[in-house]
């Protein structure tokens, strides 16, 4: 196993950088210095290498952070929710199921559509290829929050340095019988508990979680783009544009019709997301906290922090945002609200270096 480490947020100097960047890296806390690694392999043997040791790695200076790149994941081709599982795909909800697939029945029948429109040369071809795009994206962040695990919590978990100094006594879930990290939650369906849970999402066959609340958004933003992009498109035609050009074909025309239903609803759906997880990130509570602090009137008593956008799109740079990659944290355990001794003990084995 080979680890690096690298200097954390804030050690590295501004001088130099352009006036953009400093103030996008300032405004999400996401400034980062490439410039310095460092590898170390635990996995090095003396005896394999004619007794010469390992130079050792040089001594961490404080506001360093060391990048662990072991994977604790079961590598095993088997699909489920379950800690043993290596691949995360929740099949125990049909209705779940069978709305996942009504996304992706929706999103292809919108994109046909289009695509006869440009075909029938009703559209120009650049549109109808930047609408295809939209969908393909939306799609394929539909699939990443899927299929990704939302922030499980293992049943090797144990509480941060942190949480053990500030409270001698923590949460325990009854059904998962491990830590229970604070604003997780056990899901029912996924019958797992989940860190930072946001909700559980029948559209996604999936809880919304820490670890793919990321994918869930970008699914949202190019979903209400796809929806408004139709919208405009077709108001355009229908209201501004009296030329023979613009008259679809007359099979066409019914297609369109059904689409713009459709897109009214997904527009006005995703713009009340996007302003639920806006909400969500702006007060750090999510929908199912938020929905019990309602019923219990204590929202005015919530003291939880705003949530930074580098815990939801990593600090691995701007250019990845956009894309459904898994995001890196700068500190995974804090993001997560819980460790695990295997983590620790790798921790450890650096300090002491």
């Amino acid at each position: 196993m080979v680890a690096n480490r690298k200097k954390e947020i804030g050690t590295s100097s501004s001088s130099g950088r352009p006036l953009l960047r400093s103030c996008l890296d300032s405004a999400c806390g996401c400034q980062i210095d490439f410039s310095e690694y460092l590898e170390y392999d635990f996995s090095y043997k003396e005896s394999r290498n004619g007794g010469k040791p390992q130079p050792p790695p040089r001594i961490r200076p404080p506001g360093e952070h060391y990048i662990d790149t072991h994977n604790d994941e079961p590598w095993s081709f088997s699909f489920g929710t379950g800690e043993e599982k290596g691949i995360w795909m929740n099949s125990g909800d049909q209705a779940g199921s069978i709305m996942a697939t009504l996304v992706w029945l929706l999103m292809t029948y919108s994109a046909v559509t289009v695509t006869l429109l440009t075909v029938t040369e009703g559209i120009p071809p650049v549109l109808g290829m930047i609408y295809t795009l939209l969908c393909a994206m939306a799609l394929a962040c539909h699939a990443k929050t899927s299929l990704s695990d939302p922030g499980s919590v293992p049943r090797a978990a144990v509480p941060q340095e942190e949480q053990r100094r500030e409270s001698p006594s923590h949460s325990m879930c009854g059904q998962c019988q491990t830590f229970k990290p604070p604003m997780s939650h056990h899901c029912r369906i996924c019958n797992r508990c989940v860190s930072r849970m946001d909700h559980h999402c029948p559209w996604m066959n999936n809880c919304v979680g820490a670890a793919n609340l990321k994918h869930f958004i970008l699914f949202l933003i190019y979903t209400w783009t796809c929806a408004a992009y139709s919208l405009v498109l077709f108001g355009w035609n229908y209201f501004f544009c009296a030329d023979e050009d613009c008259t679809f074909h007359v099979v066409v025309i019914h297609l369109v019709r059904a689409m713009t239903f459709l897109c009214i609803g997904a527009f006005l759906f995703t713009s009340s997301m996007l302003m639920n997880v806006t909400y969500g990130l702006m007060t750090g509570i999510g929908t199912i906290d938020r929905l019990k602090k309602k019923a219990t009137n204590t929202m005015s008593q919530s003291d939880e922090e705003p949530i930074a956008l580098k815990d939801v799109f990593g600090i691995a740079g701007f250019h990845t945002w956009p894309f459904p990659i898994d995001p890196v944290f700068d500190d995974y355990d804090r993001v997560m609200g819980y460790s695990t001794p295997q983590r620790l003990v790798r921790e450890q084995q650096f300090m002491e270096q």
